[in-house]
């Protein structure tokens, strides 16, 4: 707990959550099914023989259950190393937009992601963020694996940010471990604003033991969920070794109203 976030009680604020939240869409549980069976089947050994991707500690990912997968995001390329490296399926959230396009394009990048387990999402906070967490905590709930990144979004200079309590909280609500995972090289194989994927470099994926979150308090305390967020974080760069940047990776506040609301203790869920 630091002094720019006292600690709240209760249920999590709306004001700033997730910036990639869920709405209810047709389909996006049921998707999950034969579509991401033959995708697993397809795109996992295909990817693991293109990219060689170098896999540490598969041994503690627990094989059954629900389970949490906590990563460093580097790149788009990351929801789809953690899920062909992961020895189990793995769910993750995506932008809605790729699975709205009309066409042959629009099906097959809407099949696309369903076969790698993607959620659809919008971006957005307030509601449409705990609608997340809901989204997410149901798929725990059928004893699923779900892949999150506590950092928000994309680390555009390699720096490991500070942590969101989202996957923090909601492993303090459901009671499922939280697995630390480090992505190495997944920038340089497909950097930010690249069409393709580079065919020269190597990803290492490591998963680290799994986190008992418990032991820091309920998740209606803002400070065990703060604690529980650093413990990750800390699990997080310990495997990766990324330069810490002690801030979150935030846009710039445009406008006074946002500047001022940024300056305010708040917690970022």
């Amino acid at each position: 707990m630091t002094s720019e976030e006292p600690e709240p009680s209760g249920a999590p604020p709306l004001d700033d959550v997730v910036d990639e939240a869920p709405r209810d869409q047709p389909g996006s549980r049921g998707q999950m099914g034969w579509t991401y069976g033959i995708g697993r089947m397809a795109v996992a050994p295909l990817a693991r023989l293109i990219y060689r991707p170098i896999v540490e500690g598969r041994e503690h990912v627990p094989r059954k259950g629900a389970v949490i997968f906590a990563s460093n995001h580097l790149s788009f390329i990351d929801s789809i190393a953690i899920p062909v490296a992961a020895p189990r399926p793995v769910h993750f959230l995506a932008k809605s937009s790729y699975f709205e396009g009309s066409g042959l394009g629009g099906w097959f990048t809407r099949e696309f992601f369903s076969a790698i387990g993607a959620v659809p999402v919008q971006r957005g906070a307030g509601q449409a963020a705990l609608d997340a967490l809901e989204q997410q905590r149901e798929l725990l709930a059928d004893g699923r694996a779900v892949a999150l990144y506590p950092e928000g979004t994309r680390s555009l200079d390699g720096r490991l940010y500070r942590g969101r309590t989202g996957a923090a909280f909601l492993a303090l609500q459901t009671g499922a471990p939280v697995v630390p995972v480090g992505l190495i090289g997944t920038a340089e194989v497909m950097p930010v604003g690249a069409r393709m994927p580079s065919l020269r470099s190597r990803v290492t994926v490591r998963f680290g033991p799994p986190l008992d979150l418990s032991v820091h308090g309920a998740p209606a305390s803002g400070r065990a969920r703060r604690v529980a967020t650093d413990a990750i974080m800390a699990a997080i760069h310990e495997l990766t070794g990324q330069e810490l940047a002690g801030v979150y990776n935030e846009a710039p506040a445009h406008g006074t109203v946002e500047k001022i609301r940024r300056a305010l203790p708040h917690e970022r869920l």
